[in-house]
């Protein structure tokens, strides 16, 4: 069925002569590399704890999808068949189950969609990003590059860990003392997961000479999701102890705040990281350049926007 889909898919884009593909192709980019930049703007401007719910639900995707795409090795749906012919210039060599795309995309969606459904003013917004996040998930499927099991899987995923975090958030409002503890206990189990992406084995399966998928390749992206995770829990523990920066709040004067707290965080994105990896190597690098990425939007803008705001305060 997964494979008959793809196929109808693959027949109405070239029926189309590719018409949709640019879009889809955008849409699937985003969600991996500039769409940080809406969850970040309203964590610091608008709302913070549902900012901290949405950045942290998608690290707890990022990493829970490393672990299970690594444990079950899916091959890519044109591996499985070549009658598959992905609408991409660049083939995905790492595995397919589930999308990493789709549990990346919904957190950060969704979440901004329950932010903003707070007023009603802004609920046509809520309506047009839970539609982006099944339109990213969809957009696998209609690339050829994920089947509809692993778009699905994705989605349920990150909805359940949404949910799973949110419970944890309203229990730390109980019991604040708490959450230190468990920042520390998902630290551990991060380092855990890197030991076991690192040593466990992984099927070494060629075709014409070629790894269908190389492990190498397929760790060091594991270790920058695990380790996005990771840096969450050190910078979440920075900011609670002592930064304790309050949402600028959507006004003209928070939205400017907030916009410009966006430039060097697409300067992170787009230079500093690579940065990163021709200093240390696509491993380490990806590491270190996934913890300034998440220490600047949890711990290290906030600081200076209370820095900024106290200052204006003051005067």
């Amino acid at each position: 069925m997964d494979i008959s889909y793809l196929l109808w898919l693959q027949n109405f884009r070239e029926s189309t002569h590719n018409v949709l593909t640019p879009f889809m192709q955008l849409l699937s980019h985003v969600s991996v590399s500039y769409l940080i930049l809406l969850p970040a703007f309203l964590y610091w401007c608008r709302d913070k704890k549902g900012g901290v719910w949405t950045l942290a639900s998608l690290y707890v995707s990022m990493a829970a999808t490393a672990v299970i795409k690594l444990t079950a090795c899916v091959y890519r749906p044109f591996v499985k068949d070549p009658r598959i012919v992905p609408a991409v210039k660049s083939l995905p060599g790492s595995y397919s189950f589930p999308s990493g795309h789709t549990t990346m995309g919904t957190p950060m969606y969704v979440g901004s969609a329950v932010i903003f459904w707070q007023k009603h003013i802004s609920r046509c917004l809520s309506v047009l990003f839970v539609l982006l996040a099944l339109l990213t998930g969809f957009s696998r499927n209609y690339l050829g590059v994920h089947t509809l099991q692993d778009v699905l899987v994705g989605f349920v995923l990150s909805i359940a860990c949404m949910y799973l975090v949110k419970k944890a958030g309203n229990y730390f409002d109980k019991h604040p003392q708490e959450e230190n503890r468990w920042l520390l206990i998902t630290a551990v189990v991060c380092v855990l997961a890197f030991v076991y992406i690192i040593y466990k084995p992984y099927p070494m399966d060629y075709v014409d000479g070629k790894l269908l998928a190389d492990p190498d390749k397929v760790t060091r992206s594991a270790f920058e999701d695990i380790g996005a995770l990771l840096a969450f829990c050190g910078a979440r523990y920075v900011e609670k102890t002592w930064v304790r920066f309050e949402a600028t709040g959507f006004n003209l004067k928070g939205i400017l705040y907030g916009i410009a707290g966006l430039i060097p965080l697409c300067l992170l994105i787009s230079i500093v990281w690579k940065l990163w990896i021709d200093l240390l190597g696509a491993l380490w690098g990806r590491l270190a350049g996934v913890t300034c990425l998440v220490f600047y939007i949890i711990a290290l803008y906030p600081w200076v926007l209370k820095c900024f705001c106290n200052k204006k305060e003051a005067r």
